[in-house]
């Protein structure tokens, strides 16, 4: 469901007399609460330029959110599907999100309230369909996009029949044959860099802060290296590479480059979830990647559609691992807003070839094509997180299947898997005083001699922070 502004947080405040919304001075005995530290990005998936600034200026910069990841930008071929996002025909920043200019305003409006812009660069591959014109009128066949590429800039493997990828043990297949016959770049190739290079580099020169580079497991990682070096300036880089047993390619191998997704994360914390337990939750780790190299997630676009891992059909367990994974100190979150689908492939409301303005869903029963926006627990949790900021877990504790922790002495979550109310009597190391529930209304939870007590609602959590204590 949607979020309301001012959030029932934000009321609770002004009303309990807590310290973010007091014209009063805090009572000595308060400490002062940390600058907060945004580390939490999202993925508006299908979003238009015109949404995305008004997210970013409405929900994303008020609530401490750090990023916003977009759908590609480029010009692509023509349809409603969804997919057609991720077939460019073109360079052209001139797609069914949005024109040049509108793309412009929007990276303008996102940083004029703190929020960086990470673009979703499709550089692997240019389009799997025969020929046609794209969504601004450029003229294509499936290995000739003029003044671009031609024949000799893509990969003919001849390692299958199709030259399709048939077999994800085999390096080569995975790395120079296509996926779904979509023409694959000869990404080692110098022209063929300094091509990708220039797009992206025209995306810098709009303001934008760093990419998500997809499909980089089907390139090699020094090709992935040449181009990021032709990048001007430092972007922030985050390689998509589907972890797999047994694989030859794995994340590990791009670390070199900039941050990974963490796939292994995203099916492991579903399966805590439904498991019932949350006691391996703040464990999680996606191989061996580091903390501060592992982008974090619940579910994208593409593992929504493939049952992967959770997603919004999930409901509570969805919520539940969003919250979970926000609390954790591991990797950097980057929750998810799409839209409802009964179809794998279907797009978003479109008009003439463009997509609308996005509609929020209003209750747990999305209609097709509404989105599931942000939802006022996702954004408070932004918000505590930046508050704790790097605080390490401490005082972990399982009762009754309830997972609690302290980030350090700045921050405390408990949550829930268990379909009922349930109370805890914890040690923490936050100051005495009164606390207001960033994740309900309550603000009346008093922490005395290092020990507080907390009603944690079913399939829910209860989170303090600093920043939110009362007066008295």
């Amino acid at each position: 469901m949607r979020r309301l502004a001012p959030t029932l947080l934000t009321a609770a405040l002004l009303l309990a007399g807590c310290s973010a919304g007091s014209d009063e001075p805090p009572a000595p005995e308060v400490p002062l609460a940390p600058e907060p530290v945004p580390s939490v990005g999202v993925q508006l998936f299908q979003y238009n330029w015109h949404s995305v600034a008004r997210e970013c200026t409405e929900v994303l910069g008020p609530n401490d959110f750090d990023f916003v990841l977009l759908s590609p930008a480029q010009e692509h071929i023509q349809g409603e599907q969804w997919w057609t996002s991720y077939q460019p025909v073109s360079y052209r920043i001139d797609s069914k999100l949005g024109s040049r200019d509108e793309f412009a305003d929007m990276v303008a409006a996102c940083h004029d309230v703190g929020v960086k812009v990470i673009a979703d660069a499709v550089v692997n591959h240019m389009a799997g369909v025969d020929g046609g014109v794209g969504v601004a009128g450029s003229e294509f066949t499936h290995y000739e996009y003029p003044g671009l590429y031609s024949f000799d800039d893509f990969h003919h493997c001849g390692l299958t029949p199709d030259d399709d990828i048939a077999n994800y043990r085999d390096q080569a297949q995975v790395q120079t044959c296509e996926l779904s016959n979509l023409a694959d770049l000869a990404t080692g190739e110098p022209h063929v860099q300094e091509a990708i290079a220039g797009y992206l580099n025209d995306l810098v020169s709009l303001g934008v802060d760093g990419f998500r580079i997809d499909a980089a497991k089907h390139m090699h990682a020094d090709d992935v290296a040449a181009i990021v070096e032709r990048i001007d300036g430092e972007p922030v880089i985050i390689s998509e590479v589907i972890r797999a047993g047994g694989e030859p390619i794995q994340p590990e191998d791009y670390l070199d480059v900039g941050a990974v997704f963490g796939f292994g994360f995203a099916r492991d914390i579903a399966g805590i979830v439904q498991g019932g337990s949350l006691r391996l939750g703040v464990e999680l780790r996606d191989g061996t990647v580091p903390s501060e190299q592992a982008y974090t997630f619940v579910t994208n676009h593409d593992t929504e559609r493939g049952h992967q891992t959770l997603s919004y059909r999930d409901g509570d367990q969805f919520r539940l691992a969003s919250l979970l994974m926000m609390a954790s100190d591991y990797g950097t979150p980057v929750l998810y807003s799409g839209y409802a689908y009964s179809e794998h492939d279907a797009g978003p409301p479109q008009t003439d070839g463009r997509v609308d303005d996005v509609v929020c869903a209003t209750d747990d029963a999305p209609a097709d094509g509404e989105f599931l926006c942000l939802d006022e627990q996702q954004v408070a949790m932004a918000s505590w997180r930046a508050q704790v900021g790097d605080a390490g877990i401490e005082n972990q504790v399982v009762q009754e299947r309830v997972l609690a922790f302290d980030r350090g002495d700045v921050g405390l979550v408990a949550l829930s898997p268990h379909p009922e109310p349930r109370v805890l009597e914890l040690t923490t190391n936050l100051p005495d005083g009164n606390y207001c529930d960033v994740l309900g209304d309550d603000c009346s939870i008093t922490v005395a001699d290092g020990r507080v007590t907390l009603t944690v609602p079913p399939m829910g959590g209860v989170a303090l922070h600093v920043g939110a204590m009362g007066q008295g």
